[in-house]
């Protein structure tokens, strides 16, 4: 990368868990500012999505030089994934291995 084009700004894929936290504070260390998003696709287990914000208010108390480069949070609404496919994650069910070879905890897209 020629040495002009110099990336300030991220954007963190943010699910609130153990690595998309460690992911989150690789990237305030490095870029100026950064967004984090998540996605709500209707997964039954919501304890990383419910945990998001509380993980995001303790960054921004512990870290205060790191809180002014973290930018707004967006989450996104994929509910249509869990209508469209069957899998464990968004369906009552029991974990299984399918036929095409991927688990049932495989969400397309």
């Amino acid at each position: 990368m020629p040495e002009s084009i110099r990336h300030t700004h991220a954007l963190v894929l943010f699910s609130g868990g153990q690595d998309s936290t460690t992911c989150l504070a690789h990237a305030l260390a490095r870029f100026e500012r950064v967004e984090t998003v998540g996605f709500d696709y209707g997964q039954r287990h919501r304890v990383e999505l419910d945990a998001r914000q509380a993980v995001l208010r303790e960054l921004r108390a512990a870290f205060p030089a790191r809180a002014a480069r973290l930018g707004e949070d967006h989450m996104l609404d994929l509910a249509v994934l869990g209508a469209v496919s069957e899998t464990s994650l968004t369906r009552d069910m029991a974990f299984r291995m399918e036929a095409n070879g991927l688990p049932n905890t495989f969400v397309p897209g």
